[in-house]
């Protein structure tokens, strides 16, 4: 029972922020071979921020309810 609980901690803490990464490479590698330019690579990394900012709020906000 507490290594399913711990697998699902260590996936949590390490596993998401290690994919938001390699997400964040992607979309850099993305912007500079599309020739994107400023705004498209703004654009692009916003909406990725975005999505990792609620990861973090999500984060946050289970630590403070539960």
């Amino acid at each position: 029972m507490h290594a399913e609980r711990e697998i699902t901690a260590l996936g949590l803490h390490i596993g998401i922020p290690a994919l938001i990464l390699f997400m964040l490479f992607i979309v850099g590698d993305l912007a500079y071979k599309a020739k994107a330019g400023r705004f498209g690579t703004l654009v692009l990394f916003g909406a990725l921020g975005m999505g990792a900012l609620g990861f973090v709020v999500k984060v946050v906000v289970s630590h403070y309810v539960v």
